[in-house]
C-alpha cells in the first residue's frame, strides 16, 4: 500500500504504528503573513542568537537547509537532513509522549504542521513550525547532540505512563490548540486552562514518563550549555521564541548546573520558565541520560515494574531471566515475598517474543484473550527450570508426553500434560505447553482445562519491564490519535485582503520589481483598511529604505506611531534595529 508521506531510507524503517501520527504538510494553507511571520522571526533569531546560540545553531540551518525567507517544506528538508541520517515528518501538534519519543528514536523529527499566529509572534505555547524546524533541526547537525536525541528517544519511548499522563497530555494538547487559535473564546481557554491546573495538582507520584518529559522538556527544549555565569542555548523552545531566547539570559532566570534531579522539576508550558538547567557539554547529557535509566523499570524489572504497567492500564512488555518477552496490558500481578513475582496476568490481545522478535504460533491471535504464567523456581528444586538440561528435566519430571504437578516456591500449584516445549537459537527453553491443565493459588483457579492448551512462559525472575510492545509488528494498531484535532482558522474577508497585500511585497522583494509607487499604494491602503497592522508596514518601510525612496520618512513616522501600542512597541522598535544593522551592512 502506498504511504501517505514521503519515504525514504529514515522514514522506511518507522514501524508501520506510527504512520497514523504523520500528516500532509499544509503548505498550501501558510498565508502570506504566516510566511512574514517566519521570516521575522527567523531574521531576529539569527541576528540574537548568533551571539547567544551554541555554536552548532547558525551553521546547522544551513546544514539542515533552513530557509529564513521561506516556511520550509518537508521534501525540501527531507532531502537535506538524509546527508546528516535524520529525516522529517509532519504531525497534527501535540503527539503523545511515547509516539514523540519513539519518532526520535528512529532519528525521524516530528514538525508540528501549523505556523503561529502574528498574535503569537514571540511565542506560542502549540508546537509549531517554527519551533520544530528551525528549534530542533539546526542542533542535530552537531554529532553529539544527533546522538544524544536518538538516544533519548530510544530510551524514552520505553518510560511508562500513568493513566494521569495521557489526561495530561489531552488536556495540554486541547489548551495549546485554544490558545493558539484567534476565534477561541475566553470562556473555552478559561475552562481549559483550569483542567490543566487541576490534573497538574492532581498528578500524584510522578511516573517514569513524567520524569522523563521533565528531562527532555530541561534539556532538548529550554536546555542551556557552558557555564553559569555565560551559559549558550541549544534547547529548541528557546531557538524558536524571539521573546524566551532574550527573557532566558537575563539574571532573574535562575541557572541551575543540570543533573538528575532536573527529572522531579515540573515545568508550565504555558509561561516562561524562571529557572533553567545548564549542563557542561553534550557528553553530560548522554550521562544524565544513562543515569536515569539505571532507574527504569526498563533496566532494573521486578515486582515494581509489572504494578508500573498495571497502573499505567497501556500495553506494555515484561521481559523473564530466559528472554522470552511478554506483551500486552498487564491487569494483575501476584506477589512472592522480598517483592518478587509470582504471577502475573494480561487482559486481551498478547504476544510473546523473544529477542524483540514474536515467536511463531503466539501473536495476539492466538493469545487474544490474555496470557498469565508463573514465575520463579520449583519448590524444593534449586536449579530453575530454564537451567536444567534436558537429563535434568527428565529426572525432575518435566518431558513431553507425562502428567505432572509443578509446585513453585511461591505457592502456585500446575497439573497438566506437556505436550511441547519452545527453546531460542541457544537451546534454552522459553516456553512449556501443557493439555488438560489447572493452574492454581491457594484456593484459587487462575487457568482450568476448558480454557484450551496452556503455555507457560519460563523464567525466575522478571528483568526488565516497559511501555510498548517487543516485536513493534505484533500489535499494528498500537498508540493512539487524539480525537481533538487542531482548529482550522476561518479567515474574514477583510483578513483575506490584507494577506493579499503581505503576497504582494513578498513578490516585489523577490522579485526586484519594487517601485515607490507601488509602495506608496500599498502604504496607504495599509493605514486606511488596516492601520493595527505593523509587521507588513516594516516589511514596506524595508523596501523603501533599501531603494532610499521618499516614502521610507513617512512609513518611520507611522510605525513610530503604532509603537505606542504596548502589545507592537519591542516588535517594531527590533524590527527597526535589525534593518539599521542591515543597512550599515551594505
Amino acid at each position: 500500500m502506498e504511504s501517505h508521506f514521503e519515504m525514504n531510507e529514515v522514514t522506511s524503517k518507522l514501524p508501520k504504528h506510527l504512520h497514523k501520527f504523520v500528516v500532509k504538510q499544509p503548505y498550501d494553507e501558510y498565508t502570506p503573513q504566516n510566511q512574514a511571520v517566519w521570516r521575522y522571526v527567523m531574521r531576529m533569531n539569527v541576528d540574537y542568537l548568533s551571539k547567544v546560540a551554541h555554536q552548532s545553531y547558525i551553521s546547522g540551518l544551513e546544514k539542515t537547509g533552513i530557509s529564513l525567507e521561506n516556511i520550509p517544506k518537508m521534501e525540501g528538508m527531507n532531502r537535506i537532513l538524509k546527508e546528516i541520517g535524520w529525516a522529517a515528518v509532519s504531525v497534527d501538534g501535540f503527539i503523545p509522549p511515547n509516539a514523540f519519543m519513539e519518532f526520535q528514536a528512529y532519528n525521524v523529527l516530528v514538525i508540528a504542521s501549523d505556523m503561529r499566529t502574528i498574535n503569537h509572534i514571540e511565542y506560542t505555547p502549540a508546537p509549531d513550525i517554527i519551533h520544530e524546524a528551525a528549534g530542533h533541526a539546526p542542533i542535530i547537525a552537531n554529532p553529539e547532540y544527533s546522538e544524544y536525541l536518538r538516544r533519548f528517544g530510544e530510551i524514552g519511548s520505553k518510560a511508562i505512563s500513568s493513566a494521569k499522563d495521557y489526561e495530561m497530555y489531552e488536556a495540554i494538547r486541547l489548551l495549546s490548540i485554544l490558545k493558539e487559535n484567534p476565534n477561541s473564546s475566553e470562556k473555552e481557554i478559561k475552562e481549559a486552562q483550569e483542567k490543566v491546573e487541576w490534573i497538574q495538582e492532581n498528578m500524584g507520584e510522578l511516573s517514569e514518563m513524567a520524569m522523563i518529559r521533565n528531562l527532555h522538556w530541561w534539556t532538548v527544549e529550554y536546555g542551556l550549555i557552558g557555564s553559569l555565569e555565560n551559559p549558550k542555548i541549544y534547547g529548541a523552545g528557546l531557538l524558536s521564541s524571539i521573546g524566551e531566547s532574550a527573557w532566558c539570559m537575563q539574571d532573574k532566570v535562575t541557572k541551575v548546573p543540570y543533573s538528575l534531579n532536573a527529572a522531579t522539576v515540573n515545568f508550565d508550558i504555558t509561561k516562561p520558565q524562571p529557572q533553567l538547567f545548564v549542563t557542561s557539554d553534550f557528553a553530560y547529557l548522554s550521562l544524565v541520560l544513562d543515569e536515569f535509566a539505571n532507574t527504569m523499570a526498563l533496566r532494573t524489572g521486578g515486582l515494581r515494574g509489572v504494578e508500573k504497567l498495571i497502573k499505567s492500564k497501556s500495553l506494555g512488555t515484561i521481559e523473564l531471566t530466559t528472554g522470552i518477552q511478554i506483551s500486552g496490558t498487564f491487569d494483575r500481578v501476584i506477589k512472592f515475598k522480598n517483592n518478587k513475582v509470582a504471577y502475573f496476568q494480561t487482559t486481551g490481545f498478547t504476544a510473546l517474543a523473544n529477542r524483540d522478535k514474536e515467536l511463531i504460533g503466539h501473536g495476539i491471535n492466538v493469545h487474544k484473550n490474555g496470557f498469565g504464567s508463573p514465575v520463579g523456581k520449583l519448590k524444593g528444586i534449586n536449579l530453575p527450570i530454564e537451567d536444567m538440561s534436558p537429563r535434568d528435566l527428565k529426572a525432575y519430571g518435566i518431558y513431553e508426553g507425562e502428567f505432572m504437578t509443578l509446585e513453585f516456591e511461591s505457592g502456585i500449584i500446575l497439573k497438566g500434560k506437556a505436550i511441547t516445549g519452545t527453546r531460542d537459537l541457544r537451546g534454552k527453553i522459553l516456553i512449556i505447553t501443557f493439555d488438560e491443565c489447572t493452574v492454581t493459588y491457594n484456593n484459587e483457579v487462575l487457568f482450568q482445562p476448558e480454557w484450551g492448551l496452556y503455555d507457560m512462559a519460563v523464567g525466575k525472575e522478571v528483568v526488565s519491564a516497559y511501555a510498548g510492545t517487543a516485536d513493534v509488528d505484533s500489535f499494528a494498531d498500537f498508540g493512539k490519535v487524539s480525537e481533538t484535532k487542531t482548529h482550522k482558522i476561518i479567515y474574514t474577508d477583510d483578513e483575506k485582503e490584507l494577506y493579499t497585500l503581505y503576497d504582494q511585497v513578498k513578490k516585489m522583494r523577490e522579485a526586484n520589481t519594487a517601485s515607490s509607487k507601488k509602495i506608496t499604494e500599498i502604504f496607504n491602503q495599509l493605514k486606511n483598511d488596516f492601520p493595527q497592522d505593523w509587521l507588513l508596514n516594516l516589511e514596506l518601510y524595508e523596501l523603501a529604505l533599501q531603494h532610499n525612496y521618499k516614502i521610507q520618512s513617512g512609513i518611520l513616522m507611522h510605525l513610530q506611531d503604532l509603537q505606542k501600542n504596548v502589545a507592537y512597541s519591542k516588535l517594531i522598535q527590533n524590527g527597526l534595529n535589525l534593518l539599521k544593522i542591515e543597512v550599515h551592512q551594505l
